[in-house]
């Protein structure tokens, strides 16, 4: 079937959009069915249900752990560094305690006095002894603050024993002197056992 002359103005052009036995007009693109996505075209989530958030890696959004120290990871170091301070201070006093106390023996009064000579001997012994354990106590907390940047959980625990002892150490025996040892203690136990110190001493070790 002839339509003409397509440059003739006045020529037949041939129909467009006629439908073809399926009811899709020729020269047309077929549009996808309702209901199907078309090709090359991501598919929408369904209506109703959001996308899952990202899971954060462990260690509060760094992978593999904290890069850096916590606050309350580092507040504990520095109140183990204030309780080795007061540690040496508790070393000097029991230290000077002890030398005064066999100072005494030598006083010629006091020679005579057998049941002084025996307390003085024993008590200063005993104080000296007092003097070096408190000091070796201070030299522990000092290692314990400082392999905190490296220290992996063995420290921490090890943190958290030293803390309930000088916390119970701090109660009694020396009530008054240790009450500031107490309350150090207690707070360092807390902010290592939180999970920011269990994250940082947990994380892995380069």
């Amino acid at each position: 079937m002839s339509f003409g002359d397509p440059n003739n103005p006045y020529g037949q052009q041939p129909p467009q959009g006629q439908p073809n036995p399926y009811g899709q007009p020729q020269g047309q693109p077929q549009q996808p069915g309702y209901g199907y996505p078309q090709q090359g075209q991501p598919q929408q989530p369904g209506y109703g249900y959001p996308q899952a958030p990202p899971v954060q890696p462990y260690g509060g959004g760094f992978p593999g752990g904290p890069t850096e120290m916590p606050g309350g990871v580092k507040a504990a170091r520095v109140m183990l560094f204030v309780i080795a301070g007061l540690q040496v201070i508790g070393a000097v006093l029991f230290a000077i305690t002890g030398a005064a106390i066999s100072k005494a023996q030598d006083d010629p009064t006091l020679k005579d006095d057998v049941q002084f000579q025996d307390l003085a001997d024993f008590s200063t012994g005993a104080i000296y002894g007092l003097a070096l354990l408190v000091l070796l106590w201070g030299v522990l907390a000092v290692f314990l603050g400082v392999k905190f940047k490296s220290g992996g959980n063995g420290i921490r625990i090890t943190t958290m024993v030293f803390g309930i002892i000088t916390a119970i150490l701090g109660i009694y025996p020396f009530v008054i002197v240790g009450l500031a040892h107490t309350v150090l203690a207690i707070l360092v136990t807390v902010f290592i056992g939180k999970s920011d110190g269990d994250a940082w001493f947990s994380r892995p070790q380069h």
